[in-house]
């Protein structure tokens, strides 16, 4: 099943991207703090929206107006007293079909399924405003993720199929990775 295989094939670039975003949430002491890591996010998540909305419709995933988007990043940013104004750059993998951006999806949606831990990460430094976005679909979160998943597996029909998915998941994972790294002037 893709889904097994792009989770199998992506836990190196998972993992280097979730060790980035948890140093960055370690050090979140207010909420400018917090708003400077959502603002990581919401560059990078519209970003990529932006490559994958002439492929993703209600066509083919009939619930995507119903995600979680950049719009809750910038509302939840927002709620936090500041501004999308100063966007870290970000790069995205390149985006040709629906295959390439169901899979770029996969890293997105994934984001929202540890997002109740985020929230109570936060919760013990204080931060309880602006977590519309990690608080995900609430109870429904698992149901989401399966809707998604049956979607994603359903687009895959052959071995190059599912190579080419993992390929751009891996991509998704190594620039969102890249959007934290500090980048230091010499």
């Amino acid at each position: 099943m893709l889904s097994t295989n792009i989770k199998e094939a992506t836990k190196v670039a998972h993992q280097q991207l979730e060790v980035k975003v948890v140093k960055k949430l370690k050090a979140v002491r207010s909420d400018a703090d917090y708003a400077d890591l959502l603002n990581h996010f919401y560059a990078y998540f519209s970003h990529l929206e932006r490559e994958i909305k002439p492929y993703i419709n209600t066509q083919v995933l009939p619930d995507y107006a119903e995600r979680r988007h950049a719009a809750y990043l910038k509302s939840d940013i927002e709620e936090l007293g500041f501004t999308v104004d100063d966007l870290p750059l970000t790069t995205v993998p390149q985006i040709s079909n629906t295959l390439e951006a169901l899979a770029a999806l996969y890293v997105m949606e994934g984001s929202i399924m540890g997002g109740s831990i985020i929230v109570q990460m936060l919760a013990k430094g204080g931060i309880t405003k602006g977590i519309s976005f990690f608080s995900g679909y609430g109870a429904e979160t698992g149901q989401m993720w399966g809707k998604f998943i049956a979607v994603l597996n359903a687009e895959a029909e052959t071995t190059a199929d599912e190579d080419l998915a993992i390929k751009t998941a891996n991509a998704t994972f190594t620039h969102f990775s890249d959007v934290f790294t500090e980048v230091k002037v010499v």
